[in-house]
């Protein structure tokens, strides 16, 4: 349920911990949060109520969509920056892949962090660190690609600290119904940022003449994003949503964490579909408009002079296309999951395979139908996109169902850390170096710069089915798991308050960092 009430002090006696490692289910920590007294006072704080928690959603919403914005400027102007710099398609792919490395890596540790300390302070230091690294990415002179791709590592680390601790926060905030319609207001912004950028980016450098200046917008729109979350957001005990807002705290270690998620055999299962739905996502996000630029130029139906190889219109229309087929999706995969949930246990892991399986033919049609028909392979890009934006809410929400609330940020650290170091760290040089592979045992021609990305597209379909089978694989554990975690709130929660009055959240006694 939706947390309510006001935020009070707790009481001089707090109430005894209570270790989990006696109970019959999992270990996971202890509960230390007391409910507050019945008769508010002066001292009371400001209350969570359902506004201020929709504020706080709407924030973390601008800055997820900000995050995606960014991390696809580049792409949308890539075939400029390959000329800026002369580096083949290898090298243009190592961009995003340093910046999904330091992501990854950096992912646990700011998991650990997540689920023992303040998570406003921790979001707000990793994005400090994105808007400067993000900014002086747009000051590189041609000279220094190296230090372009310093900067773009650095800016994962920003990233790292965000998307593995906001959607906890959102966990911590809802339940039920309502946490599945705020989670997938925050993943509508993957699609909906990812699009923006290409369309900034490309708008931007053909209004300044200069791709320098698509990579400045993002940043000063993320300084008021940091204002807003410092200002805005509150920090809710964990499992809050879950225990009538009194909330859990874990006193765990961190191999004991790994140990709880690796038994969880959905979360594992859901993680490598996430694995290959990432490398999916990340291969097409990167080179799709280059690979239609490519397209049209083998068509010849533009002149083909370096200057005129980038086609903004490619940038601006897959923008468009990502935009509404994110939309269309997150919205489509919610309201089947609202309609069958109830009806079949585990509907949510079958609706990310149908989305998986189903894109697979999508994707053989847009590698073989683009040398003939733009229009067509547009088309079809939408149909691709659209399924695999069904899964991005779904997938959230239920890592935060099968998971303790004392574990949730870990889970995403890790989950995060597998899929980009499998899925979409890779999955642009690998494309790109397939690429060039191809090219280079073939005659210097356009023809062939187009159909030497075409071929190394082939391997996304099959990484699709792949990731289906992981799904469907999920939905034979999913509801035992969700169960389990359920039970390990309901048998080891504090006394809940009586209907005379609401329940507290206790934001006071937060460990700082």
């Amino acid at each position: 349920m939706e947390p309510k009430g006001s935020v009070t002090s707790p009481q001089d006696r707090p109430m005894p911990e209570r270790s989990l490692s006696t109970s019959p289910g999992l270990r996971y920590g202890s509960l230390v949060n007391s409910v507050s007294s019945l008769a508010p006072t002066e001292a009371d704080k400001a209350a969570i109520s359902p506004t201020r928690a929709y504020i706080a959603v709407a924030v973390l919403c601008y800055i997820n969509l900000l995050n995606y914005m960014e991390r696809y400027t580049i792409a949308g102007v890539l075939t400029i920056i390959q000329e800026f710099f002369h580096i083949s398609d290898s090298i243009a792919g190592l961009l995003q892949t340093v910046f999904i490395c330091s992501f990854l890596l950096l992912a646990p540790f700011f998991g650990y962090l997540g689920d023992r300390y303040n998570r406003i302070y921790i979001m707000s230091g990793g994005l400090s660190m994105w808007l400067v690294t993000a900014a002086g990415s747009s000051f590189v002179t041609e000279s220094y690609f190296w230090l372009l791709v310093l900067l773009r590592s650095l800016v994962g680390v920003g990233e790292a600290s965000y998307s593995t601790i906001a959607p906890t926060i959102i966990g911590d905030l809802f339940t039920g119904p309502k946490r599945l319609l705020m989670i997938s207001a925050f993943y509508i912004c993957i699609p909906v940022g990812s699009g923006l950028g290409y369309i900034v980016g490309s708008s931007v450098t053909s209004l300044t003449g200069h791709w320098h200046w698509a990579l400045r917008v993002t940043p000063i729109l993320g300084l008021v994003g940091l204002i807003l979350l410092v200002l805005l957001c509150p920090n809710p005990p964990r499992g809050a949503a879950e225990t009538h807002g009194v909330g859990v705290t874990g006193k765990s270690s961190y191999r004991e964490d790994v140990k709880y998620l690796l038994k969880n055999k959905s979360y594992v299962w859901s993680s490598m579909g996430v694995t290959a739905m990432a490398f999916l996502t990340g291969a097409l996000a990167f080179w799709v408009p280059t690979f239609l630029s490519r397209a049209q130029v083998s068509q010849a139906t533009q002149q083909l002079s370096a200057e005129k190889l980038f086609n903004r219109s490619n940038s601006l229309i897959f923008g468009g296309v990502t935009v509404a087929s994110g939309i269309l999706g997150v919205c489509l995969g919610t309201g089947l999951s609202r309609w069958f949930r109830n009806k079949v246990p585990y509907a949510d892991p079958l609706i990310c395979a149908v989305g998986m399986l189903g894109s697979t033919p999508c994707l053989f049609v847009v590698i073989f139908v683009a040398s003939s028909s733009i229009p067509v392979t547009y088309v079809f890009v939408f149909l691709a996109e659209l399924l695999l934006s069904l899964n991005w809410s779904l997938l959230a929400d239920m890592l935060l169902y099968v998971v303790v609330p004392t574990r949730r940020s870990t889970a995403e650290a890790l989950q995060i850390t597998v899929c980009h170091l499998l899925g979409d760290a890779g999955s642009p040089y690998l494309i790109g170096a397939v690429s060039d592979a191809i090219r280079n045992s073939k005659p210097e021609t356009h023809e062939w710069n187009f159909l030497s990305l075409k071929y190394s597209f082939l391997i996304c379909p099959f990484i699709g089915v792949l990731g289906g089978v992981f799904f469907l694989m999920t939905a034979l554990y999913i509801t035992e798991d969700r169960r389990a975690a359920e039970r390990l709130v309901e048998e080891d929660s504090p006394p809940q308050p009586g209907p005379a009055f609401e329940p507290a959240v206790e934001l006071s006694n937060e460990k700082k960092e």
